[in-house]
Formats: C-alpha cells, sequence, structure tokens
C-alpha cells in the first residue's frame, strides 16, 4: 500500500516538473525570434553583441571625381551611427539613428536621427493579432525603415558586401543645423537624380563621434571601438 501511495506522489510530482519545464521553456517562436534578434545584432555590429550599449559607423565622403561625374548630387558627404540598448520593457532590441550630412553647396553639417524600431529579422508584433494568412511580414531580408519623428522622413537602410557596408534609400527626410532640431534650423533633404541612393563603408566608431553630444554617451561609445 505504502510503495503505491509513494509511485503515486512521485508520477504527480514528475507531472508538475513537467509542466513547470513547458510554462519556463521559452515559446518556439519566441526562441527563433531571441536567436533571430542575436544573429542580427552580431551582423549589424560586426560580431559584438550589446552589453548593454552597441554601435555600428559607416561613412562616405565623395571625392571630386564622383561629384564631377554626378552634377545634381548635393550630399557631398554622409556618415550613419546606427546604436542599441538592452531595454528590460522590450523583448528585443530596439534600434535608433543618427544621419550626418555635409552639401556641396551649403556650409556647415546637418543631422537627423530617429527610430528604426526592431531587427527587420523579427517578427512584427502588432500582427500578432492579425490571422496567420493576413499578416504582413517583412521579406526575410535585412532592410531598416528608419522614421523621424512628427513626420519628418526617413531613411532605408540596407546591410551590403559582406555586412562591412549599408546602403542608405531615401526619399525625404527632416535635417537641421548642427544639434538643433527646432523648426527655425530644420530643412529637407529630398531626394533627387544622384540623391537617393547612397552606399556607406563601415568605419571606427570615432568617425561618427561628431554625432553625439552627450558626453556620457561619446565616452562609452569610445570604449566600445
Amino acid at each position: 500500500m505504502g510503495s503505491l501511495r509513494a509511485i503515486a506522489i512521485l508520477a504527480a510530482l514528475a507531472g508538475a516538473m513537467a509542466v513547470a519545464t513547458a510554462v519556463l521553456a521559452p515559446a518556439p517562436a519566441v526562441a527563433d525570434d531571441r536567436q533571430s534578434d542575436a544573429d542580427f545584432a552580431k551582423r549589424m555590429f560586426a560580431g559584438r553583441v550589446p552589453e548593454p550599449k552597441a554601435y555600428a559607423c559607416f561613412v562616405r565622403r565623395y571625392d571630386r571625381e564622383h561629384l564631377a561625374q554626378h552634377p545634381l548630387q548635393k550630399v557631398s558627404a554622409m556618415r550613419l551611427l546606427i546604436g542599441t540598448e538592452k531595454d528590460a520593457d522590450f523583448p528585443n532590441l530596439q534600434y535608433s539613428f543618427r544621419l550626418g550630412v555635409n552639401f556641396r553647396d551649403r556650409a556647415g553639417d546637418f543631422e537627423s536621427s530617429g527610430d528604426c524600431g526592431h531587427a527587420p529579422t523579427i517578427k512584427d508584433p502588432d500582427n500578432s493579432a492579425v490571422p496567420i494568412e493576413d499578416r504582413v511580414t517583412k521579406p526575410a531580408g535585412i532592410d531598416f525603415e528608419c522614421d523621424v519623428d512628427c513626420d519628418g522622413g526617413g531613411v532605408t537602410v540596407s546591410l551590403a558586401h559582406d555586412d562591412n557596408s549599408v546602403i542608405v534609400t531615401l526619399d525625404h527626410i527632416r535635417i537641421w543645423k548642427g544639434d538643433n532640431p527646432d523648426a527655425a534650423a530644420a530643412g529637407v533633404l529630398q531626394s533627387g537624380a544622384d540623391d537617393k541612393v547612397f552606399r556607406l563603408d563601415r568605419a571606427g566608431l570615432n568617425s561618427c563621434a561628431p554625432l553625439v553630444a552627450d558626453r556620457k554617451e561619446l565616452a562609452a561609445m569610445r570604449r566600445k571601438r
């Protein structure tokens, strides 16, 4: 009698452990997203994993020869800083961007900035309540849609050339001179015949330091170069 009771107790404990394991184990979709999130971060940040922050810098300075061959191009230099930070409020990494632009016919440094959301390889949580057959899913590519607040346009950023470059595509994006985004300083970089697609190459983080005004963030970024 005692042995039967012991067997029943052991069976109940085994069942409880199985239930607990099932509850604690991440769902397959969540586990897949976490892996995709980590894999994309390694690509974007050249093998680095955010601890808790990570940065990637891409730069292009157009020489006289290039500008002579593209007389309609207004942009003479462009730098892009992609950043991310682990946040307890979000299950996946959230990305942001800062863009620096110089013009061939306008003096000064111009900037823009905004959010890129989560990695493009992550399933869009906004579609979670929509039937699978009706969901709009992102392509299994590497395109970021990065936006400026208040309908300020934005850019699409695509990793390229073995992740050592990015292709930046824009229609229009609000820019401002220096670090002052108020209405008086704001303007628009509008795409044109030669100002729509830009290839920027991966560079050291110091090349994007002018885009960071906060001293603490700049110091943290330089520690990761």
